[in-house]
């Protein structure tokens, strides 16, 4: 069965001209270790995309897959009160994707994205569902989602 967040995100992609790689697998790539099993590599080979809500806004803290982020300093760069982290409801609701699978990409919203991220030189993402990756540069990423880079892990 072809998955309809997958297509959309592929469309997306295509639409927008994004270089990545979409992989589709038949186990689940919902958290990093899952994920990092997926394609044989390592957590740090991934980033994750936390979703907050802050000051009415859906935020997406882009963060390498070993780090954490850190709510505090999304606030501080923002300036505005310290977020929350949004709900699978919210997710799915705000980006058009499910938690687990929600790209770095594809959707409005306020991305920031680790300075850490960039130094390397190809990451896997969400790639629409909890059964899909997509590999691509961090570059691609900032060009993708017009993210502002800053620290934002704990």
């Amino acid at each position: 069965m072809v998955c309809t967040y997958e297509n959309k995100l592929k469309n997306w992609i295509k639409e927008h001209n994004v270089e990545c790689e979409h992989l589709s697998f038949e186990q689940s790539c919902h958290s990093v270790e899952d994920a990092a099993k997926a394609v044989d590599a390592k957590q740090e080979d991934f980033v994750k995309n936390i979703c907050m809500i802050g000051s009415g806004k859906f935020i997406v803290a882009i963060v390498k897959g070993e780090d954490r982020a850190s709510t505090d300093r999304v606030s501080k760069f923002l300036n505005i009160e310290r977020p929350r982290i949004a709900t699978p409801e919210e997710i799915l609701e705000k980006s058009g994707y499910p938690c687990g699978g929600t790209p770095s990409f594809g959707y409005d919203a306020i991305f920031l994205i680790d300075e850490k991220v960039f130094e390397k030189q190809s990451v896997y993402t969400g790639g629409g569902s909890q059964n899909s990756l997509v590999k691509i540069s961090p570059k691609e990423i900032q060009k993708a989602n017009n993210g502002q880079i800053a620290r934002i892990r704990k």
